[in-house]
């Protein structure tokens, strides 16, 4: 059993924030019955890459559920959509703010049917002065700060690789779901992704509301930190990351040079830092003598953390001989592992990703 067996989830969110936390609560035993619209979550069309002409992306965020198509504007749709709300533990949306109330979706009209309902809403930038902006991931990464620090220090601002802050925003509505469950339930859990994006930029935020100062972009290198980079060996760059003073000592002698450790420009983390310029060409032409494969399982074997800029490809392959078995197959379609371990309540992985409607008829019949 998971650990939310009997737990019935209305999703009626798309996309990416929403479809990976209900996934998530899909792993750990949820009942989520995903709502769309006649023609589908945007994603089911977001392709290359796909997989028997399905989008890998869709594939990605949507297993474990069931899925009903209901046009909201249709009365008997709509009123299936009511009664799906009045069963739900959870009801979950990514709409602009009120845009549900039309349908008597929004939060107030679902707690009148149903009093216990965790309620989660996710957005962009909130309900109130930013409810008119849509919440997409690009543009809360450059509003949010966090393209002006990535990107090399004299180049142009960049996005990251991937939809960080959705990721991040549908992490939390997992969490403020769970809270709002262990609750007792009964309230509305609300997350956007600006909120979100400030919360996840750290030490970066914390620079300007702490410390009043505002950062700025520096390629791969730390503020804080040296060596905490990408550094050339002899067959390409190798990430080393010592983040104290002893781990610093113990790269200095498996380099062959520990009297870098005694040095006094070097001694501490605030003089690595400062001293940085000094110090990178000192540690490169060290670690030019070796290979990254050497210095991996060398650096590795005395607690320095350190490794290779790997493609997505190799990276799976590592958490495979790592024997963290990163890949799971329900109904015959590969998915990534959810990535917590519980010893008494597995993550299942029962269905694969549903086809728009699949489940259609089974959900109207139990629905009426």
């Amino acid at each position: 059993m998971g650990a939310l067996d009997g737990i019935l989830v209305a999703d009626f969110s798309r996309v990416l924030a929403g479809p990976y936390a209900t996934m998530l609560l899909a792993d750990m035993g949820a009942d989520v019955i995903k709502v769309e619209a006649p023609g589908g979550d945007d994603t089911r069309n977001w392709l290359p890459p796909e997989r028997d002409g399905v989008s890998t992306y869709y594939l990605g965020v949507n297993r474990g559920k069931r899925s009903v198509a209901l046009d909201l504007k249709d009365p008997a749709d709509r009123a299936l959509a009511h009664e799906l709300s009045a069963r739900a533990d959870v009801f979950i949306e990514n709409f602009k703010p009120g845009g549900l109330s039309a349908y008597g979706l929004d939060y107030p009209a679902v707690r009148e049917r149903n009093p216990k309902v965790v309620y989660a809403s996710i957005t962009g930038f909130g309900a109130e002065g930013g409810a008119h902006l849509p919440g997409y991931d690009l543009i809360v990464q450059a509003v949010s700060g966090l393209m002006s620090l990535t990107g090399s220090a004299d180049g142009p601002p960049y996005r990251a690789g991937m939809s960080v802050f959705d990721v991040i925003t549908g992490l939390h509505a997992v969490s403020g779901i769970l809270a709002a469950l262990y609750a007792g339930g009964g309230q509305r859990v609300e997350v956007n992704l600006m909120s979100s994006a400030l919360s996840a930029l750290v030490n970066h935020t914390s620079a300007v509301v702490a410390g009043e100062v505002t950062p700025h972009r520096m390629g791969n290198a730390h503020p804080s930190l040296f060596p905490y980079e990408p550094l050339e060996c002899a067959d390409g760059d190798l990430v080393v990351a010592a983040g104290n003073d002893g781990q610093f000592r113990k790269l200095c002698e498996v380099l062959g040079v520990p009297e870098l450790a005694d040095d006094a420009r070097f001694a501490r983390t605030r003089d690595r830092t400062a001293n940085r310029a000094a110090l990178k060409p000192l540690l490169v032409a060290e670690l030019k003598k070796r290979t990254r494969a050497e210095l991996f399982a060398q650096l590795s074997a005395v607690g320095v953390a350190c490794g290779p800029i790997n493609t997505v490809t190799e990276g799976v392959a590592l958490a495979e001989d790592l024997g963290l078995e990163p890949v799971v197959g329900p109904g015959g379609v590969p998915s990534v592992r959810h990535p917590i371990r519980f010893s008494g309540t597995p993550a299942g992985y029962r269905l694969p990703p549903p086809a728009l409607d699949e489940h259609g008829d089974e959900i109207r019949k139990w629905l009426r």
